[in-house]
């Protein structure tokens, strides 16, 4: 008999490092690559490797993902499967959510409910192509309490992530350590690091015995990364998986082993320039390993007018269906449904959310504009950083972002 295996996604993030985008959301449900939700990522992961008993788990302002995973992520019920949003229910207690592991632990209904061998645990905010298939395969062979996905990282970025140390074998973690500034390099390439990717496989006894004692623990963050992982690694029951080794039907050399943690403006506008190359570093093209979303009925993207420097045009660039691009040019940009860039417009290396619209002779440059935002008649955003910055938030690198509705200023 195959092993039971039930998926739980956490997606109760609040994601302050990407205000304005997060003001009305959460962050697992911020829009990216023109038509996805952060949280389709993971979902189709999991989907395509066939873990099909999915719980996502939720907390801040989930509204609007709730509502996307009610609409979009629809299982076979013959089969019995599903992909339902959990909010936070309250079953120990008149109290939210203390921590990702304190959101395992008042969630424990629904490891009851299914009774699986194995639980995988994965973040809803990371945008990569993974095969948890190969993760879990691997954790049953090992014998561990859990297994925690690494990617290997330069020995100098260590202090931007969860570090994972390994022993001699390079399997065994032995310190799992937060943005150290003495990390110890890989037996096998001791100029790399193993980043944490938020990512783990637990057998169902070890995760259940763990969050437990750590709800008792009145002093503990109650975090997975920070709490449940050092416990399992003090007691020699955790084992990494090295994510190099997954392979993921369709991924080309190019793209194989992209993982990209989008907790902030720059990187989430980076991980949208990783889209557009010719040859993406990312690609959405892999139709082996799909993405999949809400597909409504909107018509095919449309480039209309040709008249002088009046051309609707787009350059290396994303367009979605039900956009219009009239007499004007996109560049080096990822453009959303239901966008209109009006005559004489230029957008370059821009985030174009669903439903903006852009004025006639407008410019925008480096700018990520979120849902519904109005850019008026001759409007310019990312031209002027300094007047730009009285106005709208920009990023350490120079990006303008405008939140969720708003009409710019001419």
């Amino acid at each position: 008999m195959a092993a039971k295996v039930l998926a739980i996604v956490l997606a109760g993030g609040e994601g302050k490092r990407l205000m304005p985008l997060t003001t009305d959301r959460a962050k697992p449900a911020v829009p990216f690559g023109g038509m996805y939700r952060m949280v389709d990522f993971v979902l189709s992961n999991l989907a395509n490797a066939g873990f099909l008993k999915i719980v996502v788990l939720t907390q801040y302002k989930s509204h609007s993902l709730d509502r996307h995973i009610t609409k979009t992520w629809r299982m076979s019920t013959l089969l019995g499967n599903y992909v339902t949003p959990v909010p936070a229910q309250q079953r120990r207690g008149p109290w939210w959510f203390a921590g990702s592991a304190d959101a395992i632990y008042q969630s424990f209904n629904l490891i009851n409910d299914e009774q699986p061998d194995y639980v995988i645990v994965f973040g809803a905010d990371h945008i990569y192509r993974m095969d948890p298939r190969q993760m879990v395969d691997d954790h049953i062979a090992s014998g561990a309490g859990v297994t925690v996905a690494g990617i290997r990282q330069p020995l100098s970025t260590a202090d931007q992530f969860g570090v994972i140390e390994v022993g001699e074998d390079g399997r065994r973690i032995r310190a799992f350590r937060e943005k150290p500034t003495d990390a110890v390099g890989l037996p096998d390439a001791p100029d790399q690091i193993y980043a944490s990717m938020g990512n783990y496989v637990f057998t169902t006894r070890a995760l259940c015995e763990a969050v437990e004692r750590d709800a008792e623990d009145k002093t503990s963050k109650h975090d997975m990364g920070g709490s449940i992982i050092p416990m399992l690694v003090e007691k020699g029951e955790a084992n990494v998986y090295d994510f190099k080794d997954n392979e993921v039907p369709g991924s080309t050399d190019r793209d194989r082993g992209y993982w990209r943690d989008v907790g902030t403006l720059d990187s989430f506008y980076d991980a949208h320039m990783d889209l557009i190359n010719v040859h993406p570093v990312f690609n959405l093209y892999n139709f082996d390993w799909p993405i999949y979303t809400e597909q409504p009925p909107y018509p095919p993207a449309k480039f209309v007018h040709q008249w002088g420097e009046r051309v609707g045009r787009a350059v290396g660039s994303m367009v979605s269906p039900g956009a219009v691009i009239s007499g004007s040019l996109v560049e080096n940009s990822v453009v959303s449904p239901k966008v209109k860039v009006h005559s004489w417009a230029h957008v370059d290396g821009a985030v174009l959310m669903e439903g903006v619209e852009i004025g006639r002779h407008a410019v925008i440059r480096r700018a990520i504009l979120d849902k519904n935002v109005f850019v008026p008649e001759g409007a310019e955003i990312g031209v002027d950083l300094e007047k730009d910055r009285q106005r709208y938030t920009v990023s350490d690198n120079g990006i303008v972002v405008i939140g969720k509705g708003q009409r710019v200023e001419p």
